[in-house]
């Protein structure tokens, strides 16, 4: 009927409403939560090996001694010691070898050079132990120089190659090695034992990555790592102890001098 009053509408519950928006809370509050945590955390895999120590890092007088005797260029008597840890699979190892290459060509026996194995225990880094042990089995024969400068130049042609080993095999023979008894020498513990202890004494120090470079036993900053500021920091260490630093003519990193032959630690890349 036309007189008759209509029914009340029923109140709505907010009930809903306040589950979404409790919902919501609680999602923003986690993921800010998982954020907050996730940043903390230090990475758990290391995918590229270009981290140096600190500025302020320097090798604790106790740490292990490495492999005895090192592999050293220069004269073991020098007043400055430069002492690098290296990944032969490093991509950033390989670009600094021809700057390893010119200090130690620039300097000779006024410092001593000494090269350390630390493959890193990566998955991208699979050939670099193996590559370190076959560098230490040619040293066994006096070729770790040479052995170790083709590694680094032909890095990537062997890094991509599923018969890698073979191409190992064909450096050696091209350096000069006695291949049975350096075949016999990879397998065996004195080069595995130099890696070892190499490995020992760069975790002692507490290093991250390759490469690492000391100047008597001070932390070199990656980009630190070029001809013309390594110059300028052994040329210091030199003056402490009354020493002539480099040539004048080679101060701008510009040499006079004629050009020398490559030496017998120099290897040319192999296709």
């Amino acid at each position: 009927m036309a007189n008759e009053k209509a029914p009340a509408r029923e109140k709505r519950s907010n009930t809903p409403l306040l589950i979404i928006g409790l919902v919501l809370v609680v999602g923003i509050i986690g993921g800010w939560w998982f954020y907050v945590r996730s940043a903390s955390k230090p990475p758990t895999n290391i995918n590229s090996a270009t981290m140096s120590p600190k500025k302020s890092d320097r090798i604790p007088d106790n740490a292990p001694p490495g492999a005895q005797p090192p592999r050293q260029a220069g004269s073991a008597s020098a007043t400055v010691t430069l002492e690098e840890f290296a990944d032969f699979q490093c991509p950033q190892c390989a670009m600094e070898h021809p700057t390893m290459n010119e200090i130690k060509s620039t300097y000779g026996t006024r410092i001593n050079f000494i090269f350390r194995e630390y493959p890193l225990d990566i998955k991208a880094h699979d050939k670099s132990y193996e590559a370190a042990v076959a560098a230490e089995a040619a040293g066994l024969q006096n070729k770790f120089w040479e052995m170790q400068n083709i590694l680094f130049t032909n890095q990537k042609a062997w890094t991509d190659n599923p018969d890698y080993k073979n191409m190992w095999k064909e450096y050696a023979q091209r350096i000069g090695v006695d291949i049975p008894k350096w075949e016999s020498d990879q397998a065996g513990f004195a080069a595995r034992s130099r890696v070892e202890e190499d490995k020992k004494r760069g975790k002692a120090i507490g290093l991250v990555g390759t490469p690492s470079l000391f100047i008597n036993g001070q932390a070199v900053q990656l980009t630190d790592m070029t001809v013309d500021s390594l110059k300028k920091m052994i040329d210091a260490e030199l003056a402490k102890n009354g020493a002539p630093g480099q040539p004048a003519q080679e101060s701008n990193g510009q040499s006079t001098q004629p050009a020398k032959k490559p030496s017998t630690n120099e290897a040319t890349a192999i296709d």
